[in-house]
This record gives structure tokens, C-alpha cells and sequence, in this order.
């Protein structure tokens, strides 16, 4: 009997400290600038809404409530990061439960997924070849595999963060790299099909992050200045069955 008003006591505390929490990032809003996220998060979402997983795994969460809101889209949803070395402080997503895995080394992760997303992470991961490769194979065949990046078609950067052309030095323990075909090449070798890319203009500069942020309004031609790629690369196989509405089930 005692047992119910403690757990009273503890969720009306809880909701008291989240809704405090929530005021407070309300309040404290400041606009700095518009980042890649809305084509980014566009680009993963059509090309999902088009292929209709069951089953998504999200690759580098990190704090973010991109987990959430693709379970509200209804896909059954799994959240990773590497945690331990990513976020040396600690971390806690507050959105959606992420599990502290590395992508170059799953371990026994489970799957397969119909679709795996990894928006703008994979430039954080040096074995990057080793995460393309891991994620195709959680993949079940003819699953889709969304990546957002730093990309240049023609040029590969080991840290933008170090460019001499760099707009804003950060102050990050990880590097950022910029790729270019070579390794998209590359990734494709793994076992991947290319079925969809985007270039867009987001810098002045050649690379990611370096002279000013671009007033950026269409995707750009491969011929044209660009600094981040949109990619949703197929593993060959029958696609699983579409998540189809479930009998007498309304929207």
C-alpha cells in the first residue's frame, strides 16, 4: 500500500523537473542561424514515406528528437550512439531511448532493419568504411540506407574543423570530415546501390564550413559548388513488405 503514494510522489516530482526543463529551453531560445537539418531531415523523410519501412534504425542520435518523430510517422524505431566515446561528458536523450552502441563494432545489435538513417554522423567516424559496411549489413535485402554528410564530388577533407578556410574554428574532441566520390565509391563497393542523391550549396567556400554560410534555396548539379550530400543507397535484394494499415485501423 505504501508503495502507491511514493510512486505518486516520484512521478508528479518528475513531471515538475521535465516541465521545468522544457520551460526553460522555451525561454531561452536565441536564433543563430539556419543549419542543414530541414533538407536533411526532408530528404530522409521522403525517400522513407516512399519505401514505407516497418523497421528503422537511427545511427548517432545523440540528442536529438529524430527517433521520436519518426516513430510518430509509425515505424518501429531503434536509437544508437556511440556514447562512451562521442559524449565523454555524458549523455541523455530526453526524446527517445538511445543505446550506447558503435556502429563500427554492433556486436549483437539484432535486426535486420528495413531502413537505417544516419544524418550528418558518419563525417564524425574515422573508420567510416567500416560503418557503411556494418550498416548495409544490418539492412534486410532490399532495404534503404539514408546518410546525410559533408560532400564535395571531387575533393575529400580529413577535418574541416582544421581547414585553413574554415569559417569558425570548433573546439570538438572528433573530427568532421568532407567526402567526395571516392568514398561514396567505396561505400557503394560494401554492397549498396545508389538510388537517390542530392547535392546542396551550403558554404561559399569549397568545403564544409569554410568561408560563409550560403543562402541556400535547391539542390545543386555535381558540376555546381556544393558542400553536403543526401544519399539513399539500396541493398540488393526483395524488399521487405510495405507497413500496410492494420484491418478496421483509422487515421
Amino acid at each position: 500500500m505504501l508503495l502507491k503514494p511514493i510512486k505518486r510522489v516520484a512521478h508528479a516530482a518528475g513531471r515538475w523537473y521535465v516541465r521545468r526543463i522544457c520551460r526553460s529551453e522555451f525561454e531561452d531560445q536565441r536564433f543563430r542561424r539556419h543549419n542543414e537539418r530541414p533538407v536533411e531531415y526532408r530528404f530522409a523523410l521522403e525517400v522513407l514515406g516512399e519505401h514505407r519501412p516497418k523497421t528503422v534504425l537511427d545511427v548517432g542520435t545523440g540528442t536529438t528528437a529524430f527517433p521520436h518523430l519518426l516513430r510518430t510517422c509509425g515505424f518501429v524505431v531503434t536509437a544508437i550512439d556511440n556514447v562512451k566515446d562521442y559524449w565523454p561528458a555524458g549523455m541523455v536523450n530526453r526524446h527517445w531511448t538511445v543505446l550506447d552502441v558503435d556502429i563500427t563494432a554492433p556486436g549483437r545489435l539484432g535486426g535486420p532493419f528495413d531502413a537505417i538513417t544516419c544524418i550528418s554522423v558518419l563525417e564524425h567516424i574515422r573508420e567510416h568504411e567500416t560503418a557503411v559496411a556494418n550498416m548495409l549489413r544490418l539492412l534486410a535485402p532490399g532495404g534503404v540506407l539514408v546518410l546525410t554528410c559533408p560532400y564535395n564530388d571531387q575533393q575529400y577533407h580529413p577535418d574541416v574543423y582544421h581547414h585553413p578556410e574554415v569559417w569558425s574554428p570548433a573546439t570538438v574532441p572528433y573530427i568532421c570530415q568532407s567526402f567526395s566520390r571516392r568514398e561514396l565509391d567505396r561505400w557503394l563497393d560494401s554492397g549498396g546501390e545508389l538510388i537517390r542523391m542530392e547535392l546542396w550549396k551550403m558554404w561559399s567556400g569549397p568545403v564544409w564550413r569554410t568561408g560563409e554560410p550560403a543562402d541556400w534555396r535547391r539542390a545543386a548539379s555535381e558540376s555546381e559548388p556544393h558542400q553536403l550530400g543526401c544519399f539513399a543507397i539500396r541493398k540488393p535484394g526483395a524488399a521487405a513488405g510495405r507497413g500496410l494499415p492494420e484491418a478496421g485501423s483509422q487515421t
